[in-house]
């Protein structure tokens, strides 16, 4: 009896200690908004920026998406809802110059993220993502940049597609 107890603890120990070195993947998508009304203080998007939105959210069909986020833009935000109405999710606001980079990280382990932003702060929110300095704003004219960063067991990738 006193053998299958300690046999039974120190299976329950190796379990445990397996269960937390599991590795754990996070893909975050990064975005710039879609094509907006121009000249106008927070514009909404236009009909070819509507239609990118709902692309979006069909081109990560087969990811289940568990987070999106979005600054507190119309344009931003209509651009991430097709996503978040795709995957039952609220979308989340941040500000890109308040956000902890690290600590989003830790709290994200394994899951799939959409981010949404702006030409100016997607890029340089990749960048701390992935820890190097590798990404300049995105021209006014471009919409489609689709950046990937996989990060799994401290092991950083990224990706960036032009979605035309």
């Amino acid at each position: 009896m006193r053998k299958a107890i300690l046999l039974l603890t120190f299976l329950e120990i190796n379990l445990s200690l397996i269960a937390q070195n599991e590795t754990k993947t996070s893909t975050y998508f990064f975005i710039r908004h879609a094509e907006k009304v121009l000249n106008v203080k927070n514009p909404d998007l236009t009909k070819k920026g509507e239609k990118r939105a709902l692309a979006w959210s069909k081109m990560l069909t087969h990811y289940k998406i568990d987070k999106v986020l979005s600054t507190n833009y119309k344009r931003t935000l209509q651009t991430a809802k097709p996503i978040a109405n795709k995957y039952q999710l609220q979308t989340q606001i941040y500000h890109p110059y308040k956000f902890n980079v690290q600590e989003f990280i830790k709290k994200s382990k394994g899951e799939n993220i959409v981010i949404v932003g702006h030409s100016n702060t997607i890029p340089n929110l990749v960048n701390k993502f992935i820890g190097k300095d590798k990404y300049n704003e995105i021209d006014e004219t471009i919409y489609g940049n689709l950046y990937i960063v996989t990060i799994t067991n401290k092991v950083i990738q990224d990706i960036i597609l032009n979605i035309e």
